[in-house]
């Protein structure tokens, strides 16, 4: 169940934020990502899994460099979102799951992903952070959103069944999927 502590998003995205219930009952905290949490980001994308890796990152990222920790971190509003799940681990945040597009204003189309630890897989923290993150793209004017996803990636397949996006193979790499929603 989704509770804002802030009704209205403002000019700071940092203001927004919500407590989510999952389905084993735990608590997240559901927040736009912000610079200051470039070591978070840094140790959740280290603290993933191979398996995690590679459905996220193709296997190309284990160790992020500070360009691509700045990136994902210090975001163009007008181009870009990203929500991270957190929960509190020894008096500090933890993410423990991130989803985030960018897009082309201007042509209406984004490109998203979402990733969740696997001690918080299977929870329906996917699900949550890619509705939220879809109801941002619609409110920013983003027309369609894609993903590209390996083939085996049996999760990102039925998530992105479960909220609506179509899916057809890459005709230029058979590997990879094109899933797809209409905003």
């Amino acid at each position: 169940m989704q509770t804002p502590e802030s009704d209205s998003p403002g000019p700071d995205p940092a203001t927004l934020r919500w407590s989510e219930t999952l389905h084993d009952h735990s608590h997240v905290l559901i927040r736009h990502i912000v610079p200051q949490d470039r070591e978070a980001e840094r140790a959740f994308i280290e603290g993933l899994s191979d398996e995690a890796r590679q459905m996220r990152f193709m296997g190309q990222v284990r160790h992020p460099s500070e360009a691509t920790l700045d990136r994902f971190t210090r975001l163009d509003l007008e181009r870009e979102a990203a929500f991270v799940a957190v929960t509190m681990e020894d008096a500090h945040e933890r993410i423990v799951g991130v989803s985030r597009y960018s897009g082309n204003p201007d042509e209406g189309v984004c490109e998203c992903a979402v990733t969740v630890t696997d001690q918080w897989q299977n929870k329906g923290l996917g699900t949550i952070l890619m509705r939220h993150l879809i109801d941002v793209a619609r409110a920013r004017g983003m027309k369609r959103m894609v993903s590209m996803d390996s083939v085996e990636n049996v999760e990102m397949r039925d998530l992105a069944k479960h909220l609506g996006f179509t899916r057809r193979i890459d005709p230029e790499d058979a590997s990879l999927a094109i899933h797809e929603l209409a905003l």
